[in-house]
């Protein structure tokens, strides 16, 4: 906007600058010229009074080499026949006898143009024999132009300083309307980017002075609601811990045995689930986006897999289902932390156990693709009949192709990385849910491809 504004005042200011210069100098052109002619009628006019006495050359010659004219040699006298005698001719002509005579006959001045330049002027004057004899004056060019060139450098100079001063003042203007406006898209992307605590200053023209208070009382709105959103968290978190306890007492009285050992080992993962929930609203950013920030918080993802695998195995088991696990047995390094992925997985696997029939086997698989990581869990069962239904979010499992919350919190995990959750058959004839973990920064900005932009569409929709 600023340079627009530049040009615009500069385009008008140089329309304004010609429409008065141009004419200006054609003016004083003409002063000019006007000027040179004026002088010369003058000096025409100092031969009137002789030759109104008398035409004899010697005397006409004396009073032509007298005059100013006369001794620059720019003056001659035509004097025509009279009585009978030859017609006298004073000096050098330049314009011509048919000029001459052409205005002796009008009885008015007039130019004639002079090879090689300049013009001459013809003035008629009448004699005391009722003749009439004419003078002509030499006008060069360089008197008809003096001083335009200088005219026409200073109205030029003129000129380019109002250009140049009206650009600087546009300027000036611009940058005072760019700067509030550069300042509120500033911080847009800082709040946008979590930095909670960017404000603008409400400074500029009256306009942008009320969108800056208006960013400023969103910016403040936000930050309350979140608040809110992180006390209300940990109050509902908190509320949990004493059905934990009663859970965990009733856990310790169950005695000995692989189910008792399960269930003891499930009370204390949701004690340390409920602890980190109640951690994350106190601070001011979400585990997630913590995790995918710090090179510390990675994992082992084979490790993990292996983990959560042992522990739902035993369910699997008594259910009848058959667990088959690939490329778990290598360290695949991923930049999401542990309790973030062991979250995913049990929420995917958990899936696997609510929506398909007893007795339907399912995989899970983990790929290292070189810039990505692909973890791939997929089932015999029937498959999902809307695939985007699945995956929007906030559906709470009432609506038909739901999977509750878990594909949710598998996909908060794998854009938090720059990566996206994808959904389709699998090769057990049910369905292949791909949990694709960027492990470069490329991806991050969008050049991982479609799979990237896939995970923005899904998100505007929510």
């Amino acid at each position: 906007m600023r340079w627009a504004l530049v040009k615009v005042c500069l385009a008008v200011t140089t329309m304004v600058v010609l429409a008065f210069a141009v004419p200006l100098g054609l003016v004083v052109r003409e002063m000019a010229s006007d000027r040179a002619f004026s002088n010369a009628e003058r000096q025409a006019a100092t031969m009137g009074p002789t030759l109104s006495i008398t035409t004899d050359p010697v005397q006409l010659r004396k009073a032509v080499e007298s005059t100013q004219m006369g001794a620059a040699r720019r003056m001659a006298v035509h004097v025509p026949a009279i009585g009978g005698g030859a017609p006298v001719d004073i000096g050098e002509g330049w314009a011509g006898a048919r000029a001459v005579a052409e205005t002796r006959s009008l009885g008015r001045a007039t130019t004639a143009r002079v090879a090689g330049g300049g013009s001459a002027l013809l003035q008629p004057t009448a004699l005391g024999s009722g003749d009439i004899a004419v003078i002509e004056i030499l006008v060069p060019e360089s008197e008809v132009s003096n001083g335009v060139t200088t005219a026409w450098l200073v109205l030029a100079g003129v000129g380019l300083a109002l250009v140049v001063g009206s650009v600087a003042v546009a300027d000036r203007l611009g940058a005072r309307l760019v700067r509030p406006a550069e300042r509120l898209a500033d911080a847009a992307h800082q709040l946008g980017d979590g930095r909670l605590g960017a404000r603008v200053p409400e400074d500029g023209p009256k306009e942008l002075r009320s969108a800056a208070v208006a960013f400023n009382a969103m910016a403040d709105q936000v930050v309350e609601l979140l608040a809110n959103e992180r006390e209300l968290a940990a109050d509902l978190s908190h509320r949990l811990r004493t059905p934990l306890t009663v859970l965990r007492l009733n856990a310790a009285s169950l005695g000995d045995g692989p189910a008792a050992e399960h269930t003891r080992a499930a009370v204390e993962q949701l004690e340390r689930e409920v602890d980190t929930i109640i951690r994350t609203a106190r601070e001011q950013r979400p585990a997630t986006s913590q995790a995918a920030g710090s090179a510390g918080a990675g994992c082992d993802a084979s490790e993990v897999i292996r983990d959560r695998m042992a522990f739902w195995s035993a369910l699997a088991e008594d259910e009848g289902r058959e667990v088959r696990l690939a490329g778990v047995d290598r360290t695949v390094r991923i930049p999401v932390a542990r309790p973030e992925l062991a979250a995913a997985l049990d929420a995917l696997l958990g899936n696997v156990f609510r929506h398909t029939p007893e007795g339907t086997p399912f995989a899970v698989d983990v790929h290292d693709a070189g810039d990505a990581v692909i973890v791939l869990v997929s089932d015999a069962g029937p498959g999902i009949a809307d695939p985007d239904a699945a995956l929007r979010r906030g559906n709470d499992g009432r609506r038909d192709g739901s999977t509750g919350l878990g594909l949710d919190i598998a996909r908060r995990v794998a854009e938090s990385t720059g990566g996206d959750v994808r959904l389709g058959r699998s090769v057990l004839g049910g369905t292949e849910v791909r949990i694709w973990i960027a492990l470069d920064d490329r991806a991050r900005g969008g050049g991982r491809g479609p799979g990237v932009r896939r995970g923005r569409r899904r998100r505007r929709g929510d």
